[in-house]
C-alpha cells in the first residue's frame, strides 16, 4: 500500500542556513505522528514544504503517491501555527471560505463543532480570545475529509481545558484512511495519543520511532525521553 506521506532526502536552505538536512521518513494511514524538537529545529519548515507552501532545495515529498501540487492540496488539510483567516471574518464567513475552497469540506460537521464552542455565525474572529480562535481554526481544518492532516502547534498558547478539547477534536475527526502529523512542544499533553514520533534537531532527523517501543526500550515516558535527549 502506498504510504500517505513520504519525505525523501528533504533539504531546505535559506542562504547559508540549513533549515532541513536530508530528512527521510514515511507515514502510513491511520497513524498519529508527533513532530518534536526544540524551537528552530525545522518543524514548521517541514510542515510548510509538506503543505506545498515552500519548495525544498533538494529532495521531495509525496502525499498519497503524488508530489506537491493541486492533487496533494486537495487531500491535505493544513493548520498553520497562527491565525490564517482575516480577523474581520465572521464565523459564517470562515465556513463559507472553506466550503468554497475545499471540495472535501463538510460544512455541517464544522457547524456542529462550532456550535459546541458556543460560537455565533455572526461573531467576528477579532472578538474571540486566542484560545477560541485556535479551536475554531482547528474545527475548520478537521472538517475536511483529508488523507493527511498537518497541524502546527495546535496546543500552543491555550489553557489546559482548551488543549483537551483540541486533542479530542483531532482524535474524533480523522479516519483510519488518513494520517496526522502534529508538531508540539507540549509532549506530556499528547503523548498517550501518539502512535509514532519524529525527533528533529537543527534540521536533522534524529529518530522516527514507534512511541510504545520507545517507552519500552528507554524505560521513560516520551516527555522524559525528549527532555533527556534535548537536555530541557
Amino acid at each position: 500500500m502506498t504510504p500517505v506521506y513520504e519525505a525523501a532526502a528533504l533539504t531546505k536552505l535559506y542562504g547559508r542556513k540549513t533549515a532541513l538536512n536530508n530528512v527521510s521518513f514515511t507515514v502510513e494511514a491511520g497513524r498519529l505522528v508527533g513532530l518534536l524538537g526544540p524551537n528552530g529545529s525545522g518543524k514548521t519548515t517541514l510542515l510548510k514544504i509538506s503543505a506545498g507552501l515552500l519548495t525544498p532545495t533538494v529532495g521531495l515529498v509525496r502525499i498519497a503517491g503524488n508530489q506537491p501540487g493541486p492533487a496533494t492540496k486537495a487531500v491535505t488539510s493544513y493548520l498553520p501555527d497562527r491565525m490564517a483567516l482575516p480577523t474581520e471574518f465572521r464565523v459564517d464567513d470562515a465556513v463559507a471560505f472553506y466550503h468554497d475552497f475545499f471540495l472535501d469540506f463538510d460544512a455541517a460537521k464544522a457547524d456542529a463543532m462550532l456550535r459546541d464552542l458556543k460560537l455565533e455565525p455572526k461573531q467576528r474572529i477579532s472578538a474571540m480570545s486566542k484560545g477560541t480562535q485556535e479551536k475554531m481554526q482547528l474545527c475548520l481544518t478537521m472538517s475536511r475529509a483529508a488523507k493527511l492532516y498537518l497541524l502546527d502547534e495546535p496546543l500552543g498558547g491555550v489553557d489546559p481545558a482548551a488543549r483537551e478539547y483540541i486533542l479530542n477534536t483531532i482524535l474524533r475527526n480523522y479516519s483510519e484512511d488518513a494520517a496526522v502529523v502534529i508538531s508540539t512542544h507540549l509532549i506530556e499533553d499528547i503523548e498517550t495519543a501518539l502512535d509514532e514520533v519524529l525527533l528533529l534537531r537543527e534540521g536533522s532527523l534524529l529518530a522516527h520511532q514507534n512511541v510504545d517501543a520507545l517507552r519500552e526500550e528507554s524505560g521513560k515516558s516520551l516527555d522524559e525521553y525528549f527532555r533527556e535527549v534535548f537536555r530541557c
